[in-house]
């Protein structure tokens, strides 16, 4: 994936606006997207993203900026006209075709051949795992079979780019989680580009290579997985992926790499960084990089005493939730790894503690 994003972008997004009244919905959204790249647009729920994939499918045209595919501009191109196809959310089959007849639909809006129709059918019901199923309607299908067969008929035009509209919302956890990895598969498989619109966080960094995250209109980071759940480049991209732990305060000094940073309510913590001396930020600290001990005389400059107010056992992990000596409350997640974690319990002493290195400094 890293060659593709190296050579020119299959798609360019620049500068796109768009108003609905005196609403922008997308605002200066600027975004390449490599050939045979992965992506997903995240936000919450009026954040643009959809409007974007929208003008991307045609189906809005940008009131400012282009949207250019393999070098052609496209913002003013009809949607049938456009090698861009899209998966809807609640996926959009006729309900009085059969399976085949669903997936054969636009081949045959587009004209092409009746032989060629046929070639292409039977290859997009063996990439779906549909055999045996060509002649059952929609109603006699389940949620998963139902969304392979949308995907199946998004694939049959072979376009150069899916769009792809929340398409996993309706299934339950444990199918939705199976759905995952087929696209992923099929994605590979074709190295065809995808973007996929979605508000759900996990789903985001399971299925993409990179994920661009929107709010009000705008793209306000784009990163891998990794890096944008590592490190988040504001409080709110903090917040919004996946849980975090924040203390805010001024930066008291600084020395090797290092800032020591006074909090309102926890002392001074360390964390790894550069920042002006002086200047308020917030450090955040994933719930997982905290470490729960039962040793009261932690000589981690980061460790900290506090009461166990609440407990989740989620099977694989528990978190903890803990009243710190100073009134703050932190979340502390930790692996189900060997029996003895039973003996943390609501109402324990314990200390709480965090690597330097794992704190992350924002300032904004």
């Amino acid at each position: 994936m890293n060659g593709a994003r190296e050579r020119a972008p299959l798609l360019r997004i620049e500068n796109v606006r768009k108003r609905f009244g005196g609403f922008t919905a997308v605002d200066g959204v600027s975004l390449d997207v490599g050939a045979g790249e992965f992506f997903a647009l995240l936000g919450p729920s009026g954040c643009g993203k959809t409007t974007l994939l929208r003008m991307l499918a045609g189906f809005e045209t940008p009131d400012e900026g282009g949207i250019w595919l393999d070098g052609e501009n496209i913002a003013e191109v009809p949607p049938h006209l456009r090698p861009v196809n899209m998966m809807f959310q609640n996926y959009a089959l006729f309900p009085h075709l059969s399976v085949a007849d669903n997936i054969a639909f636009g081949l045959k809006q587009a004209g092409i051949a009746k032989g060629e129709i046929a070639t292409r059918v039977e290859e997009m019901v063996a990439l779906g795992r549909l055999q045996g199923l060509e002649r059952r309607k929609p109603d006699q299908l389940s949620g998963g079979q139902r969304q392979r067969v949308a995907l199946a008929r998004a694939l049959a035009r072979r376009p150069r780019l899916l769009l792809l509209d929340e398409p996993l919302a309706a299934l339950d956890k444990k199918l939705r989680a199976e759905t995952q990895a087929e696209l992923v598969q099929v994605q590979r498989l074709l190295g065809m580009s995808f973007i996929i619109v979605t508000h759900d966080q996990e789903e985001a960094m399971t299925l993409a290579d990179r994920i661009g995250v929107m709010n009000k209109g705008q793209l306000v980071q784009v990163a891998p997985p990794r890096m944008l759940y590592e490190r988040p480049g504001s409080r709110w991209i903090a917040g919004f992926v996946g849980d975090i732990n924040l203390f805010e305060g001024q930066v008291a000094a600084q020395d090797d790499g290092h800032v020591s940073v006074a909090t309102q309510n926890a002392g001074v913590l360390r964390a790894a960084g550069t920042v002006t001396n002086g200047q308020a930020v917030c450090l955040a600290v994933r719930p997982e990089k905290l470490t729960l001990s039962r040793d009261p005389s932690g000589a981690d400059a980061n460790a900290r005493s506090g009461e166990i107010v609440d407990i989740n056992y989620l099977g694989g992990l528990s978190r903890y939730r803990v009243k710190l000596a100073g009134g703050d409350v932190v979340e502390v997640a930790r692996a189900n790894a060997t029996r003895d974690d039973a003996a943390f319990e609501a109402g324990q002493q314990v200390t709480v503690s965090f690597a330097p290195s794992d704190a992350v400094v924002l300032t904004q």
